[in-house]
């Protein structure tokens, strides 16, 4: 070990980072690393050993360090290596991974995934890729072979995911498989490169699919659960104390964000009122009546969709320097979800750009049944997505130095309420960089901050209290404003995802409550634009991390600032 702790630190978090990308080829394609293009991930009883072997060794290492004569940075390094390496040991530990339906990103989704993300313009790249389809069959065998072991476990997941699962892959199943998404989005040099492609998904994607289609229909669904919530497996209400450690970095329990959920909506219900009252309506819901009869509300295309995207996109990204000292140097690309998936994923979500610059960071909008969106809320989901959000706090993250790459790349193994709550934040910084253009809009704002109170609200009761999905999805549709294909869809979402919802509500207070504390300490010499730098300036961190450390990082930097005016 060396003699400096940092530089031992920071070659710990380096060791560890190269293990995940190893033992998770299909991450590193996505961040650009071609290293491992022609693997896929053991999703054995293997793989799991040897994560679990990595884990362990990982963290006795960084206990054996020891936090004195650490610097800050590598304080915050040290503990988010800790934290991850007990989350991710208790879940295995808890077999949380016989979990594994997901009928969002699931298996279902790798070669299609590879596909999208991974280049084959090159003989030797075309063989990796090739190498990679011809190993997908393994990965589907091992798959069933872990529902088999939670089966045996009575540990399975819920019936509607499991579902919703059977009739994705049958849909994938119908079309031709010329038109297969992992043929037509190859990136080849050539048709008859492309040829190749084809008969690699003929010879063995579509029958390992098949193979998965039959195992799910067959064997799976029979004993799928019918509750929605983790509390009805085996060991589930510790399973989900858990899934809220691992998703907000805080150990909280299920009655309090619960409590908060309702609190929180409260106010923003009576922030609605007030809009709907300046408008000149009765209340919150005549003004969203008035709004969802509104034919001039509602999308007349897919494209229009995508267009209003970009230009809010655009207006943010014009009006950012003057509440960002740091912009990403990526650009952002707005992109509409394929069609293939577009039913079963959610309204929105991002992508960060590769490691090499060579691809933007990217905002996928949801344009599925336009004419049941309204455009009075695409603003906020715009802001939050993409500029100042998600793009802003992953594109700034990875282009940080100093920093080891598990920081820059791998923070959000240690929970994504960092991440999440700052893309919420953003959609109320967003109404003080006056990027909202009618009351309508911030309504539609406050339908989406709403809309994550719900989740609150819902994700508790789902794996803590015993909610049905029917129960859970009226509340998302009543008072979460949310059409119904959504609710539904977004319902479904924390079935498989139980505790990723909390975050966004969790970091978002906060960040905010951040931002007072350090105002109040500081009073007319905070700065804003230098909160938000510092804020972005060390990566995603833990929550309790974020309270300790901001005063100090904003305090540093206006006076490294006032100091430099002086002199």
């Amino acid at each position: 070990m060396p003699a400096d702790p940092n530089v031992a630190v920071n070659e710990l978090a380096d060791r560890f980072w190269e293990g995940v990308l190893e033992r998770d080829p299909v991450t590193a394609t996505i961040l650009g690393d071609e290293r491992y293009d022609d693997r896929l991930p053991d999703l054995g009883e293997a793989g799991r050993a040897a994560e679990s072997a990595a884990l362990r060794e990982t963290l006795a290492e960084a206990e054996s360090i020891g936090a004195e004569g650490l610097d800050t940075e590598q304080v915050i390094t040290r503990d988010m290596l800790m934290l991850v390496a007990r989350n991710h040991l208790e879940a295995l530990d808890r077999k949380q991974y016989q979990l594994a339906i997901n009928h969002i990103f699931g298996i279902q989704m790798l070669p299609v995934q590879v596909a999208q993300y991974q280049r084959a313009d090159t003989p030797e790249r075309l063989g990796h890729l090739l190498t990679r389809f011809a190993a997908y069959p393994t990965a589907v065998e091992q798959e069933m072979a872990t529902l088999r072991e939670g089966m045996a476990d009575g540990r399975t997941s819920a019936a509607i995911p499991v579902r919703k699962l059977i009739e994705q892959v049958e849909r994938m199943l119908t079309l031709p498989s010329a038109d297969f998404p992992a043929v037509s989005m190859a990136q080849v040099a050539d048709e008859g490169a492309r040829a190749r492609v084809h008969a690699s998904v003929d010879a063995h994607i579509y029958p390992a699919l098949q193979r998965l289609r039959d195992f799910l229909a067959d064997e799976y669904a029979s004993t799928a659960r019918p509750q929605p919530g983790l509390s009805t497996t085996p060991g589930g209400d510790e399973a989900y104390e858990l899934a809220i450690r691992m998703n907000t970095t805080v150990a909280t329990s299920a009655d309090e964000v619960h409590r908060f959920g309702l609190e929180d909506m409260a106010h923003i219900e009576a922030e609605k009122d007030e809009i709907a009252r300046r408008l000149g309506k009765r209340d919150r819901a005549a003004l969203a009546k008035a709004l969802a009869e509104d034919a001039a509300n509602r999308p007349t295309s897919r494209e229009q969709i995508v267009e209003l995207a970009t230009r809010q996109t655009a207006r943010a990204f014009a009006a950012a320097p003057s509440w960002f000292g740091r912009l990403p140097s990526a650009d952002c690309e707005v992109k509409a979800v394929e069609e293939y998936r577009e039913r079963e994923v959610p309204p929105a979500f991002y992508m960060p750009p590769s490691m090499d610059g060579s691809r933007p960071g990217q905002y996928y909008i949801n344009t599925y049944q336009p004419n049941e969106r309204q455009l009075h809320k695409i603003a906020s989901i715009t802001f939050h997505e993409a500029t100042p959000g998600h793009h802003f706090q992953l594109g700034i993250e990875q282009e940080l130095t100093g920093l080891p790459r598990f920081r820059t790349y791998g923070s959000r193994m240690a929970g994504a309420a960092y991440a999440e709550g700052w893309g919420l934040y953003c959609e109320r910084l967003a109404d003080e960089m006056g990027l909202y253009e009618s009351d309508e809009e911030r309504f539609g704002a406050l339908d989406m901050q709403g809309f994550r109170a719900a989740r609150l609200i819902v994700d508790s009761g789902l794996h803590a209290f015993g909610w049905s999905r029917e129960r859970a999805i009226d509340l998302m549709h009543e008072r979460g404003s949310m059409p119904l294909v959504d609710a539904e869809i977004e319902v479904d979402r924390y079935t498989i995802w139980p505790g990723q919802a909390l975050s966004y509500k969790i970091g978002q207070r906060e960040i905010e409550r951040a931002r007072r504390e350090v105002s109040e300490l500081m009073r007319d010499r905070f700065d804003l634009r230098t909160f938000h730098d510092e804020l972005l300036g060390h990566g995603s961190l833990p929550l309790a991390t974020l309270r300790r450390e901001m005063p100090g990082w904003v305090e540093a930097a206006v006076s490294a600032r006032e100091g430099t005016r002086v002199g």
